[in-house]
């Protein structure tokens, strides 16, 4: 989609309708040249009127359009900011001020080319100016733009960029270059040359860890941390620094490539148009395609925020995710497939049908993963667990055999080990998040981050603490014990170095004494006591353990995976929580793990707002009663969706002490 950016002539303001009158005219040739046709403009009525070209921040309608040879007269009528609350009324109240008080002053008129020429017949280069002489109407943006005569369309175009990045859509958005050759689109490529596009992202790079600096600098001379709006700026800021750099590794290959190709120029390029064009295309330097790289978990947020905000139409939910993420067409296909059955367009029948745990709910499993003590196995030097399907016997031992030495002549003992043969069965962690339709129909960043942790939280908390609490017993059917459930704990000895040491010993010979030999071994704590053990210094004042941090590390060469779900155990007379360390030899627990989330909305659903539900069915999970009577709320009547989130994974040991642990470990440096 086009932009072409206009003044506003205000005629008239109507304070009680929210309305104004004007005239958006349309821009004068410029540096570039292009030029849009007034007469050429196709819409329908109302088009919509948004703030600053933000997709998701509309702020009324255009009710009126009239094309003269001068302009196109419009009347716009703004929502009324008395009409809602929150952040809505004060984006609606800032934009009817801003243009009543003639702080902004430009429109933008969003628009897809249908026929265009060149300004100049004589023109074959494709490369020169456009008159755009027929072309559908999108939408109206009121946007702040210089308003004198030098403001180009490179400098229009620079505006929007930035707008862009504000209205919910990362910078690093899909970003095209065609280093040579004629583009096959009819709109005008504005490409710069690889090298100078380099230079650019390099100064702009240059340019965002001044400001990074900058906050870190001032947040440092006032003895503070950064304030929230600094935070969210400085980390928009790295997130920005980091696609950056990925993205000048690519321009570098590109331009690499581009090298290689080039072909030398024809000898009559310098006379002939077409001679010239054909040796631009010569090499046919391909299209670079820079996909976006949102924050995991993000698209599937999105994809849930559409189905709720549509009341769970699926047709509707496809033209919110058009509107809402024009450049995230990944959603819009897996919408699309649940309205269309098959495609001629297509070689493989059926082929745009898309399965969305192939799409983004992987996308969301990445976010969840390292965040779980469950998801850090396999990861960063720590080793992975015996990774087994669901619902296929699996043989196994559960003791270990013994060898012996035979004398000359005599007779060789007989050994034996045992053996099981096991099964694991599908288990199920779901939750259910309540949120309001105002939250789901709001498309800024925040949001969709808000509604991705919620979704995740339950499943993290419940996921990391039954894999490591001692009390968690397995319930048939349902959920697994824990890994160090029926293990009997080792008592620290002490609170001091000398002691940790002699006491991480006696927890290893546990697993040694049933000829588990800890090559895949990795240890579980808690942040405090991952925090003191990284604090203790040896008698030489130096660390004990260099190689320990609050966030993980090795302690005396083994893994170490930190998380705040590992739990205390009650202990002593009066009775002290008291924090635990538990050690686990990864290749003998079993986990098995569909690796996708499903999710599911609903507007209508009656829930009971509770973490212990008691409606179960009668005969059906852990309530094999009669359910009790309780309260249900409306999701309807509240104003409010539920979404439904389930995740299928199971765990077993594979041999009976695979998981001991430490109690008491109030290691102190």
């Amino acid at each position: 989609m086009r932009r072409a950016y206009s003044l506003l002539t205000v005629k008239s303001f109507d304070d009680h309708e929210y309305t104004i009158t004007g005239i958006a005219t349309t821009p004068t040739p410029d540096r570039i040249g292009d030029v849009v046709e007034p007469k050429g403009a196709q819409f329908k009525l109302p088009i919509p009127l948004l703030w600053q070209h933000r997709s998701g921040e509309p702020v009324g309608e255009v009710t009126h359009a009239n094309v003269t040879d001068a302009g196109i007269e419009v009347r716009a009528k703004f929502a009324k900011p008395s009409d809602f609350t929150g952040k809505l009324a004060e984006r609606l109240d800032e934009a009817w001020q801003s243009v009543k008080g003639g702080l902004v002053k430009g429109l933008s008129i969003g628009f897809k080319s249908l026929d265009d020429e060149p300004l100049d017949p004589k023109d074959k280069s494709f490369w020169g100016p456009l008159r755009f002489t027929k072309w559908e109407w999108l939408e109206l943006s009121a946007v702040t733009i210089p308003a004198n005569a030098d403001a180009s369309i490179q400098t229009v175009r620079s505006c929007y960029a930035k707008a862009l990045t504000a209205s919910g859509h990362k910078r690093e958005r899909v970003v095209h270059l065609a280093a040579s050759g004629r583009s096959t689109s009819k709109e005008k490529p504005d490409v710069k040359p690889i090298t100078e596009q380099i230079k650019a992202f390099e100064a702009t790079r240059q340019a965002k860890n001044a400001r990074m600096e900058e906050l870190l600098s001032s947040a440092a001379e006032e003895g503070r941390t950064l304030e929230t709006d600094e935070s969210e700026e400085y980390d928009n800021l790295e997130s920005e620094v980091k696609a950056i750099d990925q993205h000048l590794v690519r321009l570098g290959k590109a331009n690499e490539l581009a090298q290689a190709t080039a072909k030398p120029v024809d000898k009559d390029a310098g006379t002939d148009p077409e001679a010239a064009s054909r040796s631009r295309a010569g090499g046919g330097v391909p299209t670079v395609s820079v996909k976006d790289n949102l924050p995991p978990g993000i698209e599937f947020a999105r994809y849930a925020m559409c189905i709720a905000a549509a009341r769970g139409s699926m047709w509707e939910a496809l033209e919110i995710a058009k509107a809402r993420y024009p450049d995230n067409p990944r959603i819009a296909n897996v919408l699309k497939a649940a309205v269309a059955g098959a495609s001629t367009t297509h070689t493989t029948w059926a082929g745009p049908l898309v399965n969305y745990d192939y799409q983004f709910a992987g996308d969301f499993v990445q976010f969840l993963r390292p965040r779980t003590i469950l998801g850090r196995f396999g990861t960063n030097g720590i080793p992975s667990l015996r990774r087994v399907p669901f619902m296929v016997s699996v043989p196994g031992q559960s003791t270990a055999a013994s060898g012996y030495w035979v004398g000359e002549g005599a007779a060789k003992p007989v050994t034996k080990f045992a053996t099981t043969r096991t099964q694991i069965p599908f288990a199920k962690v779901a939750n259910i998040a309540v949120l309001t339709e105002e939250l789901v129909r709001f498309s800024s960043p925040s949001a969709e981050m808000l509604v991705r942790d919620e979704l995740a939280r339950a499943l993290i908390e419940r996921l990391d603490t039954d894999f490591v609490d001692p009390t968690k017993a397995a319930v048939a059917g349902i959920s697994p014990a824990s890994v160090i459930n029926g293990a009997t704990p080792v008592v620290a000895t002490g609170y001091t170095l000398a002691a940790l040491n002699k006491d991480l010993i006696t927890l290893q010979q546990k697993f040694t004494a049933n000829k588990m030999y800890l090559q895949n071994a990795v240890y579980i704590m808690g942040t405090q006591v991952a925090m003191n053990i990284a604090a203790m210094m040896n008698p030489l004042g130096q660390p004990a353990f260099p190689t320990m941090s609050m966030q993980g590390g090795t302690l005396n060469g083994i893994p170490v995976i930190v998380s705040d779900y590992v739990p205390t155990v009650a202990q002593g007379s009066p009775t002290i929580q008291r924090p635990i360390i538990i050690l686990v030899e990864a290749s003998e627990i079993w986990l098995a793990d569909d690796g996708g989330v499903s999710v599911d909305i609903s507007r209508e659903a009656s829930l009971q707002m509770d973490n212990a539900p008691t409606n179960t069915p009668t005969g059906l999970g852990a309530s094999p009663n009669a359910p009790t009577a309780t309260t249900l709320v409306s999701m309807w009547q509240t104003n409010s969706v539920a979404i439904r989130a389930e995740r299928e994974i199971n765990w077993q040991l594979r041999r009976t002490g695979a998981g001991q642990y430490l109690t008491n470990a109030s290691y102190s440096a």
